[in-house]
């Protein structure tokens, strides 16, 4: 048996962290929609017990260090299911870019494997299994715009987006995000999005609202350890777009666009800066 599922990038709206648990993991408030970019993950069943994941990027590792291989040894053993899979991620999303997509194969697996083994999972099922796998997962089992609260585990859809564009650039770095989550000290946040203005805002089709209140606390700390993400977002704020912002702990940077003749511009223009630009559309529910 075989199935394939969509795993779509996603872009933070708005990214906030309240405080750190004693753990040491952020209570997170996040508005976080997903985009037109997907990588597309194949899952065939197998006789053994075997799990084997392939990718078409060689950024990524292929055994468990990946979270598609996490997911499906994370159901595999919770439900005690004899037989295995193997999974063959073709990858479109960038690696560690603050999209999501480790998260995002992650989910899709989880999604997948559900429907094959038969276990007759519920999302939110899904969702708190993919916490343990990490914080974007649950987010990503989903796939749609939502409010995303606690350590990532509380989803609340908040319905379709107004239309716009969104032009995406990845600049030619990488970043950690534990490495970026362990310089963040909540009490040093000097200017929190308004994160309950952006929910109303998505909530009323107003893109407008929706692009005042937009931020990313984790954007001053990864910016200072690459000053290329700043000098993007200028040139995407320079070149016509709405807003500018870092997506995730970056450092990807996307721009927001009500008309698509003006995000094409866009595109255009930042192409000659950056090797990967993308135009795409938030995806609908």
């Amino acid at each position: 048996m075989q199935r394939i599922e969509k795993a779509p990038a996603k872009i933070n709206l708005s990214l906030d962290a309240l405080f750190l648990h004693d753990d040491g993991e952020p209570e997170w408030q996040m508005v976080m929609t997903s985009i037109d970019l997907a990588d597309y993950v194949q899952i065939t069943l197998r006789d053994d017990p075997a799990i084997e994941v392939r990718t078409s990027s060689g950024f990524l590792p292929e055994d468990q260090r990946n979270l598609a291989y996490k997911a499906a040894q994370l159901l595999q053993h919770t439900y005690q299911i004899p037989t295995g899979a193997l999974i063959e991620i073709d990858k479109h999303i960038p690696v560690a870019a603050g999209l999501g997509g480790g998260s995002s194969d992650a989910a899709a697996v989880l999604r997948g494997l559900n429907e094959l083994w038969q276990l007759g999972l519920t999302r939110e099922q899904l969702a708190r299994l993919g916490l343990q796998i990490d914080s974007d997962v649950p987010y990503c089992v989903y796939g749609e715009t939502a409010l995303v609260t606690g350590k990532g585990d509380q989803i609340k859809p908040l319905g379709s987006l107004p239309n716009f564009w969104v032009v995406v650039v990845k600049p030619k770095v990488s970043v950690s995000t534990p490495r970026i989550i362990r310089a963040l000290d909540c009490d040093q946040i000097q200017q929190h999005p308004q994160t309950e203005s952006l929910v109303a805002a998505v909530e009323a089709g107003d893109l407008n609202a929706m692009t005042r209140n937009m931020g990313n606390i984790l954007a001053p700390i990864t910016t200072e350890r690459y000053p290329v993400i700043k000098q993007l977002s200028e040139r995407l704020l320079q070149f016509g777009s709405d807003v500018a912002q870092m997506s995730g702990s970056g450092p990807t940077v996307f721009g927001i666009c009500s008309q698509y003749s003006r995000a094409q511009r866009i595109y255009n223009s930042m192409s000659g800066f950056c090797a990967e630009v993308y135009l795409v559309k938030p995806l609908k529910p």
